[in-house]
C-alpha cells in the first residue's frame, strides 16, 4: 500500500514536470514566432499605437515596462490590473522592433510635463472638461491642406479641452513641454495657433487660441509651463480673427515623424488624463 502511494506520487510529479517542460517549450517557441507578438518594424504607425489607450494603471511606468505591457495587452491598458510583464523575453525575441516601438512611446510621452490648462486658485472657477473624440468626423471643409501635413475637414486628429462656461480669453494655456516654436499665427482651420517641437521630436499643436501671451516668434525656445496664450474660439474662417463658429475650447494635437509620415497624429486623450495630475495653479 505504501509503495503504491509512493509510485502514484512519483507518477503525478512526473506528469507535472512534463507539463511544465511542455509549457516552457511552447512559450519559448511562440516567443520566437513572428506572429506571437503584435509587434513589427512599423507597429508605431498602426492604429493600435496611435490610439494610445494608456489607461490609468500604467501611469508612472518606465518606458520599457509600458512598451512591453502594450504589446502583451493588445495595445489597450484601460483594464490593466498589474504592471507584471515579460519585457526581457520580448526584448530577446524581437529586439529591433521592441526598441523602435519603445522609442516611439518615448517621443510621444517623455517630454510632457504639464497639463495645458492650469488649475485655478479660485473656487468659483469652473474646471475644464474633455473626452475622447479622436478621429470623430468634422464638418468644416475648405480647399487646402493644414500646415501640419494633414488633409483638413476629414477626421478630428486631437482632443478638445472645453472651457465653454467662461468667455474666450478666460482660461490660460501653457506649454506642456520644453521646445521650439515651429508655427505660429493664423490658420483657417485652427485660428490663432501655435506649434511647438519638443526635444525628442513630438510636434505639439495648440489651436483656437483667443490670443498670445507675448510676442512669440518662430524659432523661439519655450519652457514647460510657460504661458502661451488664452483659450478661445478662433478659426473656421479665411479671415483672420474669425470667432464664434464653435464653443470656446483648446484643441490639442500631438504628431510624430515616422518612416512613412512626416506628421502622424496620435490620440492625446489618455495622455491628457495622465497630465491632469500635473497642473500648475494660476490666479484666474
Amino acid at each position: 500500500m505504501i509503495r503504491g502511494r509512493g509510485g502514484g506520487g512519483m507518477f503525478l510529479m512526473a506528469v507535472i514536470l512534463v507539463l511544465a517542460l511542455f509549457q516552457e517549450t511552447l512559450v519559448s517557441y511562440l516567443s520566437s514566432n513572428p506572429d506571437y507578438y503584435q509587434l513589427g518594424p512599423y507597429t508605431w504607425e498602426s492604429d493600435d499605437f496611435r490610439s494610445m489607450r494608456l489607461g490609468d494603471m500604467a501611469k508612472g511606468a518606465d518606458m520599457e515596462t509600458l512598451t512591453a505591457l502594450m504589446v502583451e495587452h493588445d495595445y489597450d491598458l484601460r483594464e490593466l490590473e498589474s504592471l507584471d510583464c515579460h519585457k526581457n523575453r520580448l526584448m530577446a525575441a524581437r529586439p529591433a522592433d521592441y526598441r523602435k516601438l519603445k522609442g516611439a512611446y518615448e517621443t510621444v510621452l517623455e517630454d510632457l510635463t504639464y497639463f495645458p490648462i492650469p488649475a485655478s486658485i479660485r473656487a468659483d472657477t469652473p474646471d475644464v472638461v474633455f473626452e475622447d473624440g479622436w478621429m470623430d468626423g468634422r464638418s468644416y471643409m475648405s480647399g487646402g491642406e493644414m500646415d501640419d501635413g494633414n488633409t483638413e475637414g476629414r477626421r478630428h486628429e486631437g482632443c478638445d479641452i472645453m472651457g465653454s462656461e467662461r468667455p474666450r480669453g478666460f482660461y490660460p494655456v501653457v506649454s506642456m513641454s520644453d521646445g521650439v516654436i515651429e508655427k505660429i499665427g493664423w490658420l483657417e482651420m485652427g485660428g490663432w495657433r501655435i506649434g511647438i517641437r519638443a526635444p525628442k521630436g513630438a510636434y505639439l499643436y495648440y489651436a483656437h487660441l483667443y490670443g498670445y501671451a507675448s510676442d512669440l516668434k518662430e524659432g523661439e525656445r519655450v519652457r514647460a509651463g510657460q504661458l502661451l496664450g488664452y483659450m478661445g474660439d478662433t478659426g473656421y474662417g479665411k479671415t483672420e480673427g474669425t470667432t464664434g463658429n464653435f464653443e470656446v475650447h483648446l484643441h490639442v494635437g500631438i504628431y510624430i515623424r515616422t518612416d512613412h509620415y512626416e506628421e502622424m497624429s496620435v490620440n492625446p486623450y489618455w495622455i491628457l488624463r495622465w497630465l491632469k495630475g500635473r497642473r500648475l495653479v494660476f490666479d484666474y
